[in-house]
């Protein structure tokens, strides 16, 4: 569709992260399918122990079944959508057409957090207020130094937690308050 006959709000060009619910399981043909377009995808893993032939096995599964990234124009984000009617939606800002578009950084941290092996790491769901509470932190040592988000008390225990705004939070496991230091 020509740019004249799209709606008020102008469509970029530009690449930016956008996050996919994806229906009916199928996030593998999804990412597939973007691969097969040089369209860059991440989905968030989860190690989970499974006992196997009586001997306990440690495995990689998505940590939300329906949940991706992708990184692309909003022009095709748009298009995904379109063509994939009923099997994905891309995540909007509330009340608005377009869709929201997760800055490079808060993508980067997310990514640093969730690609670590920890059986510790909890998905809180949707982001939202209640868990960006708390002084913004960075992780100084341990498996996740690097690592900014907010500290929570998260059952008796300083957790990390970072958050895509309107999509989904993660909590680490338990960090040391020694190897936290406040970020202004």
């Amino acid at each position: 569709m020509p740019m004249h006959e799209q709606s008020s709000t102008a469509i970029t060009n530009t690449t930016s992260w956008y996050a996919l619910k994806v229906f009916y399981n199928r996030v593998a043909k999804i990412e597939t399918l973007l691969k097969g377009r040089n369209i860059e995808s991440y989905i968030p893993m989860q190690s989970v122990e499974q006992v196997v032939a009586g001997r306990k096995v440690r495995r990689r599964k998505p940590a939300i079944s329906s949940l991706m990234f992708m990184r692309c124009s909003e022009a095709e984000a748009m298009e995904l959508q379109k063509e994939l009617m009923g099997e994905v939606m891309v995540y909007r800002n509330r009340g608005e057409r377009q869709p929201a578009a997760i800055p490079d950084s808060e993508m980067q941290m997310f990514i640093r957090v969730t690609s670590i092996d920890d059986l510790g790491l909890e998905y809180l769901g949707e982001a939202n207020e209640e868990w960006a509470t708390g002084d913004r932190v960075r992780v100084t040592g341990g498996i996740f130094q690097g690592a900014e988000g907010y500290i929570k008390r998260i059952k008796g225990n300083h957790r990390l937690v970072v958050a895509i705004e309107g999509v989904i939070a993660v909590a680490t496991s338990y960090i040391p308050t020694c190897f936290l230091e406040k970020v202004e």
